[in-house]
C-alpha cells in the first residue's frame, strides 16, 4: 500500500520502509513523528484530506543538503556578490502507514542488562586529575641539531656561472 503525505510544502509518494529526505522536522534521531497530511491512501483520494488517515515514520538522522552557490554579477560594473546556501534536512523512514483512525502499533525497545547500563567508578579515579600527555618532540630536538650549528654551503650566484663560461 502506498500513501501521498505532504510535508514542507511539498507532496512525497511514500510505501512501508521507504527512505527519503525531506525538510528540517524537529526531532532526533530514533524519534517517531506522524504526518496527518495525508493527501491519498492506496485509491482513496481525499478532499483535500483523507479523513483519519496518517504515516508513522522514524527519524533516521538530521542532515544538510548540498551547498548551492548563487552567484549575481553586474558586467562592467564591478559588483559581483556570491552567497551559499545549505538547507537543513531530515532523513526519515516510512513504519507505517495507517488509516480509518487506527494508531500506531508500539515497537518493544531492548533493556540493556543491568551490568551494562553504568560501569562502577570509583571515587578516587573521579578526583584524580588527568595525566598529561608528553609533548611530541620535534626532529632537530631529537638529533640534537641546533638551527645556528647547522653548516652553510655557499652559493654560486648566477653572474659567477656565466662569467665562468665566457672566459
Amino acid at each position: 500500500m502506498f500513501a501521498v503525505i505532504k510535508t514542507g510544502g511539498k507532496q512525497y509518494r511514500v510505501a512501508a520502509n521507504d527512505e527519503f529526505t525531506i525538510e528540517r522536522v524537529a526531532g532526533e534521531a530514533g524519534d517517531e513523528i506522524s504526518f496527518a497530511e495525508v493527501l491519498m491512501v492506496g485509491t482513496s483520494i481525499g478532499a483535500p484530506f483523507v479523513s483519519g488517515a496518517s504515516v508513522v515514520a522514524e527519524i533516521v538522522e538530521q542532515v544538510r543538503g548540498p551547498k548551492v552557490i548563487s552567484f549575481k554579477k553586474r558586467r562592467r560594473q564591478n559588483s559581483k556578490r556570491t552567497r551559499g546556501h545549505r538547507q537543513d534536512l531530515t532523513l526519515v523512514r516510512i513504519s507505517e502507514i495507517l488509516t480509518e483512525g487506527a494508531s500506531p502499533s508500539k515497537k518493544e525497545k531492548k533493556a540493556a542488562p543491568a551490568s551494562a547500563e553504568a560501569p562502577a567508578v570509583s571515587e578516587d579515579a573521579e578526583a584524580a586529575p588527568k595525566a598529561e600527555k608528553p609533548k611530541r618532540a620535534t626532529r632537530k630536538a631529537e638529533t640534537g641539531e641546533a638551527k645556528d650549528e647547522a653548516p652553510k654551503k655557499p652559493r654560486a650566484s648566477k653572474k659567477k656561472a656565466e662569467g665562468a663560461d665566457e672566459a
